[in-house]
């Protein structure tokens, strides 16, 4: 891994703005401007990439140990001129707080065995008998664990118009029924049997009695 697909992995991982990589920068004292950023992060077959030199990743990494977790009283520590991938473990173990188990659960995560002794290896001094040297694929891993914890995924953002919560939820969830229309144009039609008569439509022929009024008072004396 290069100090640039270092970069890249942590702006990644906590989704750092180019604006905020400067503050982080500034941190350690080193002024960046936002163009030398966006040229760092740029592909490696890109022919305007610039590379990051160790004294640079340094700083960025004092800068994020500073950003995590405020800024101790007294001297600053300087960036290392010569920068290896054991410095950039323990600075971001720093960083972020992590005891060893913490290291060796979050590796574990990705399907990356390693026991403790191991772990505790990369962090000793290069001149102990026990030093081990931190290789490309360890530290990759280490940052693919980082992101797959820390990365937030991307979430649109809600419409203003759209209704949210309860109401939203029923509205998404119903049944636009349209039957009723068809319903009520069929309602408005005259029903008509079709297994009527026509006899039935015919006008009654029924006779009606039609009395005088004499002929009905003409017993009542």
């Amino acid at each position: 891994m290069t100090n640039n697909d270092v970069l890249r992995r942590i702006r990644y991982t906590f989704n750092l703005r180019d604006e905020k990589v400067v503050a982080i920068f500034a941190h350690a004292q080193c002024k960046v401007s936002e163009t030398q950023v966006q040229n760092w992060l740029k592909k490696d077959d890109d022919a305007t990439m610039v590379e990051l030199a160790d004294v640079e990743l340094a700083s960025f990494l004092n800068g994020f140990i500073i950003e995590k977790r405020g800024r101790k009283a007294g001297e600053q520590p300087k960036p290392e001129t010569t920068l290896t991938k054991n410095i950039m473990l323990m600075k971001l173990k720093i960083a972020l707080q992590l005891q060893n188990d913490d290291i060796i659960d979050l590796l574990a995560s990705t399907g990356f065995t390693l026991g403790k002794s191991e772990l505790t290896a990369f962090f000793r001094k290069p001149d102990h008998k026990n030093y081990r040297h931190c290789k490309s694929q360890f530290l990759r891993n280490f940052l693919q664990a980082l992101q797959d914890k820390h990365r937030k995924p991307y979430t649109p953002k809600k419409s203003k118009n759209k209704p949210t919560g309860a109401v939203a939820s029923d509205i998404e969830n119903e049944q636009v029924d349209t039957s009723y229309k068809s319903a009520r144009a069929n309602a408005s039609k005259l029903y008509v049997n079709p297994n009527a008569t026509k006899t039935a439509s015919k006008k009654s022929t029924r006779t009606v009695l039609k009395l005088k009024p004499e002929d009905i008072y003409k017993n009542s004396k």
